[in-house]
């Protein structure tokens, strides 16, 4: 058994902090391995029942405990990707600090009954708000998107009153909420990120160079890349970099197109390089957001996913994450993007297999049908009026 005593909720606890890990295993002594005069039997014999406890990791063959959140706190959590990471989190039994911007909202979408969640009212357009509502967190998921917000407006007019600013990436709530989420955790030395945040995969095609595009065609054409709606795919990108450059130990994941339709429970395939095109179901993607927590593979990575109908998900995405670099490295390299656009366009869904052809709101299904998707022909259709659409539900 592994239990970790922490300070009491309220401070703002650091990954130095002093962990006591205390293990019976089989009412089996530690001390008892005193009496082993061979000090690399101890050594091993130490190791052995360390793996056994899932907080525990070594550095040159010694053991030292690691701690796992314990509090986290959760930006959109009454979002559809949003509540299903509060509801992954409070079942790994961890305190949940929902930050909502509609209480009555998160009453209705959140498990309020569980002694675990608090629920919060925050306006992730305002710093300081933020920063009180994360007092006492070991870690926080951005799970939120869109424009800044006023739940007294509608979106449309909302919109009407972001068009004069839309490409000011720091009226967006990611632009000011995420610095503000990393400043709060700066200088905090973990093995784990103290940030998870959903972006989107497609973030950095839109400023690809016309030969590049032309290259990787079947990602850089694809619907939301070419519509690139009120510029969001931009913004996005910048708040990704901000937060690189923050300092803050981050993890940053781009799922492909969230689609509640798409079977769920399925295995995510995770690459590199923004160049993965694909469908992965939202309860998949907060999977991945919560996973991303407990994993110190995943600490300074940027990847995307998606998943695929008859691939069964394994224990954890600790191995694949393993296998990629961090941003930080030499980072993905135009050979490498290019070998595994190759890879990701021989999985995409359906028949035909021509994401490029595809219009926005149609499915491959459908487009191997020769039908029309839900927001018209390719070329005609309303990508504005779908982006707002999908953010007001």
């Amino acid at each position: 058994q592994g239990v970790s005593h922490t300070r009491t909720p309220g401070e703002k606890e650091k990954d130095t902090k002093e962990t006591i890990v205390i293990f019976n295993i089989c009412e089996f002594d530690l001390t008892t391995l005193l009496f082993f005069q061979d000090i690399g039997i101890m050594l091993k014999l130490i190791r052995a029942v360390l793996i056994l406890a899932s907080s525990v990791f070594f550095n040159d063959g010694f053991a030292y405990a690691m701690a796992v959140p314990r509090k986290v706190a959760v930006a959109g959590a009454t979002g559809r990707t949003g509540s299903l990471v509060v509801k992954g989190l409070l079942e790994r039994g961890v305190d949940v600090v929902a930050l909502v911007r509609d209480v009555e909202k998160a009453n209705e979408k959140l498990p309020i009954d569980d002694e675990k969640l608090f629920v919060l009212k925050c306006d992730l357009g305002n710093e300081d708000e933020i920063t009180a509502c994360l007092d006492g967190c070991d870690s926080a998921v951005w799970a939120a998107s869109g424009f800044t917000d006023n739940r007294e407006n509608s979106w449309i007019v909302q919109l009407k009153k972001v068009l004069g600013f839309a490409f000011t990436p720091s009226k967006t709530i990611d632009a000011v909420g995420v610095p503000a989420m990393a400043k709060f955790f700066n200088g905090e030395d973990s093995e784990l990120a103290k940030i998870v945040m959903l972006s989107s995969a497609g973030v950095t095609r839109p400023s690809w160079d016309e030969s590049k595009k032309e290259r990787l065609v079947g990602c850089a054409d694809i619907p939301i890349v070419r519509l690139n709606p009120f510029n969001i795919l931009n913004i996005k990108a910048e708040c990704e970099e901000n937060l690189r450059k923050s300092g803050t130990k981050y993890c940053i994941f781009r799922p492909c197109g969230l689609n509640d339709s798409h079977p769920k429970g399925l295995r995510p395939i995770l690459s590199q390089g923004d160049v993965a095109v694909g469908r992965i179901n939202r309860s998949d993607a907060a999977r991945v957001l919560v996973e991303c927590l407990f994993v110190p593979e995943a600490e300074g990575k940027t990847f995307e996913s998606f998943t695929l109908e008859g691939l069964y998900p394994g224990e954890s995405i600790l191995s694949p994450l393993a296998r990629m670099p961090r941003d930080n490295d030499q980072g993905i390299s135009e050979e490498i993007a290019t070998a595994n656009y190759a890879m990701m366009q021989q999985l995409l869904p359906g028949t035909k297999q021509e994401s490029a052809s595809l219009a926005m709101g149609q499915t491959y299904e459908q487009f191997d049908k020769g039908e029309t998707g839900r927001l018209g022909e390719r070329g005609k259709e309303d990508a504005e009026g779908a982006f707002v659409t999908s953010n007001n539900n």
